[in-house]
């Protein structure tokens, strides 16, 4: 989701710290190529970081030093301040999902822009943007198209999650080109919180949730999502919840059975005393080894995002388990 104080766009701007939760980010996303890990996240034209060892950063160039040519048309006047970026590889090329939208409205889209490699060094780096792949319109859809999450099931049919508030979180399946929606087109609700009725379906709604991802594991897939109310610094909210299924359109359940389209949600993490917040995960396996990422609102620092990094282990029951923030 987009800043509502502009206290966090400005840190966003910061160059490099010495550490991982020295880092500003929201919306955190990560891959490794090489011997080196990209970080991605909500910024102006995307921010980049890079790493060796998931402690050091670098600052690198934005993904897009223009705003893509089509924005305009979605959000007029867009001020290229992208949100929650998603990157995936797939037959040998890099898909970089992103999201444009105006702040708690549904006037909103995702694109994908794409790139032969990650490191800005390399003479063949350029990303080239596809534009595109959904669209949310106001009074129309109620949905929001923001915070995607590109997946992949047991057929490697690609399905992108996406979502935030309304009528809960979405998944559509793409042709096998990434690019567009598949015909006949295939829809599912993936999770969804209670939304009072009597609201204009042009209010996001007080069902907060957004944010879904997608880790396929132990013969389930896992989706992880926010809930509650980010980007608000010392006031902020979010957790992350979970719920898993053997088939990736669901119906995913939590730890009590309960499907996510019913409010469903197994607490995974949320703040405490030193956080005032913790949310928009994403999740990986690095060398043989499980992490969840995410941002968190630090209470030492009056609420700025910074990145965290946390192993993820599995219990006997085949759930995750993330070791307590400090």
């Amino acid at each position: 989701m987009k800043f509502s104080n502009p206290f966090f766009f400005l840190a966003l701007l910061m160059t490099c710290f010495s550490s991982a939760q020295d880092i500003t980010v929201h919306d955190p996303v990560m891959i490794k190529q090489k011997d080196t890990y990209y970080l991605y996240c909500t910024g102006r034209g995307i921010s980049v970081f890079s790493s060796k060892d998931l402690k050091t950063w670098t600052k690198e160039p934005a993904i897009f030093q223009e705003k893509p040519v089509w924005v305009d048309k979605v959000v007029p006047n867009f001020d290229n301040h992208i949100w929650a970026p998603d990157i995936s590889f797939h037959n040998n090329r890099y898909y970089l999902y992103y999201s444009v939208s105006a702040f708690a409205k549904n006037t909103s889209a995702i694109g994908v822009t794409t790139n032969t490699t990650l490191d800005p060094k390399d003479p063949a780096y350029k990303w080239v943007d596809q534009g595109i792949v959904i669209q949310s319109i106001p009074n129309r859809d109620l949905w929001n198209a923001i915070d995607p999450n590109l997946t992949f099931d047991e057929n490697n049919t690609p399905w992108l999650a996406f979502g935030s508030f309304w009528e809960g979180l979405k998944m559509v399946k793409l042709n096998s080109d990434l690019k567009s929606i598949a015909q006949p087109q295939e829809w599912y609700t993936i999770a969804k919180r209670k939304r009072t009725f009597e609201l204009a379906d042009s209010n996001p709604g007080d069902g907060a949730l957004e944010a879904p991802f997608i880790f396929k594991k132990n013969g389930y897939y896992y989706q992880f999502l926010s809930w509650d109310l980010c980007c608000r610094g010392e006031k902020s909210t979010y957790k992350v919840v979970m719920g898993r299924s053997k088939t990736i359109t669901g119906p995913y359940l939590d730890k009590d059975g309960k499907p996510l389209t019913e409010g469903g949600g197994t607490l995974l993490i949320q703040g405490d005393q030193n956080w005032f917040g913790a949310g928009h995960n994403s999740t990986y396996t690095f060398d043989g080894k499980d992490y969840i990422i995410f941002h968190a609102y630090d209470a030492k620092q009056k609420g700025r995002p910074v990145l965290q990094i946390k192993q993820l282990k599995w219990d006997d029951t085949l759930w995750p388990v993330v070791e307590p923030m400090k």
